[in-house]
């Protein structure tokens, strides 16, 4: 990675504000189990109230003016920095949805910010493509103490952040640059991203301090039903495999978590874990945890799927997309929205989060 690039006062937070959560660290004891067996949907699913409103690193170099000249596609805009690195928007509209995603993980982690059990201080922390930065905001209110670096292809960061809190513009598939070692590496959501993995835990572990942790918290698709109500003829598996089979086109993959544990071993990692946990459509599980991580995931998919789908469906195949009509990928989204509220379709997404030590 080559120097990053200091963001000059990028636009302001966006004004979504997650409910609040207790997010001290989950020690190793308390760290809640692996699910186990299939998710039960509720018999009589009610209508409810959804209660949702429809790096110390090396010395930077200036910004280019290039950065902040978004491309723009079918009225969306995307990041200009190592253009098509990252194929979802970039605008106000998908900020609101990340930062929405992110109180997802809070319910999913039961308000924690992470799932590793770390040393009492951490004092180097690396928030690898940080997006709106609300992690690393958070984190670095946590734990004062911490140095907190988020980089990301975006200058989308809040102006006003904690005095521990720096973002960078930078791309982490290059060479990483910086003077001195961390003490955790933080990625959320990176799948459909990173070329090679293998190089980035690599990298990872070249700059973590001994007894440092990354930590990696990532959906994998396509999706899944315990019960065969997500059949093959319906839109939303049309859609899901559709768009796992056009990132894996591109080399990026939307399974890739699948693989961390053991590339994670191969890049020298000690004492991995896995936790994994799942993404209902909507409110069909019985169980109120996943009951309202699934009323959150149905806004937060519903207000994805055009994010998701628009360039990898509607660029053209030279151009690693699906060479789709916006019209034509419209047509398959009324039905997967249909689907996605459709409580009798028991479908959800996987997600795992893992974590491992350098020796």
């Amino acid at each position: 990675m080559t120097d990053p690039v200091k963001s000059p006062s990028p636009p302001a937070a966006v004004s979504t504000s997650p409910p609040a959560a207790t997010t001290s660290p989950r020690s190793e004891s308390t760290t809640s189990p692996t699910t186990q067996g299939p998710l039960v949907a509720d018999e009589n699913p009610e209508e409810e109230d959804l209660g949702i409103e429809d790096n110390g690193a090396s010395e930077t170099t200036s910004l280019r003016s290039s950065i902040l000249k978004y491309r723009v596609e079918n009225g969306r805009t995307y990041h200009a920095y190592k253009d098509g690195s990252y194929v979802l928007p970039n605008d106000e509209a998908e900020n609101e949805r990340l930062d929405l995603q992110h109180t997802i993980f809070l319910l999913t982690w039961d308000g924690n910010l992470h799932v590793a059990p770390l040393q009492k201080e951490v004092h180097r922390v690396l928030d690898a493509g940080c997006g709106t930065g609300i992690w690393s905001v958070e984190f670095a209110d946590e734990h004062p103490e911490a140095q907190v670096t988020g980089i990301d292809l975006s200058p989308i960061q809040p102006s006003f952040v904690p005095p521990n809190c720096t973002f960078y513009v930078d791309d982490l598939e290059d060479d990483w640059t910086f003077s001195t070692p961390f003490d955790f590496v933080f990625a959320r959501f990176m799948t459909g991203s990173i070329l090679n993995f293998p190089r980035f835990f690599k990298q990872s572990y070249d700059n973590l301090n001994s007894g440092g942790v990354i930590e990696l918290q990532d959906i994998i698709y396509p999706m899944c039903s315990d019960d065969g109500t997500l059949t093959e003829d319906t839109p939303l598996k049309r859609w899901s495999d559709l768009l796992n089979e056009a990132f894996r086109g591109n080399g990026r993959a939307m399974d890739t978590a699948l693989f961390y544990k053991e590339q994670l071993a191969d890049a020298g990692f000690v004492d991995i874990h896995t936790v994994e946990e799942k993404w209902p459509t909507n409110h069909w599980p019985r169980d109120p945890k996943y009951k309202q991580i699934g009323i959150w995931n149905q806004e937060n998919i519903l207000n994805a799927l055009q994010a998701l789908s628009l360039a990898i469906f509607t660029r053209p195949k030279e151009q690693g997309g699906l060479g789709w009509t916006a019209a034509e990928l419209e047509l398959l989204l009324v039905g997967v929205r249909k689907d996605m509220k459709d409580r009798s379709i028991h479908g959800y997404w996987r997600i795992h989060a893992i974590y491992a030590r350098k020796p």
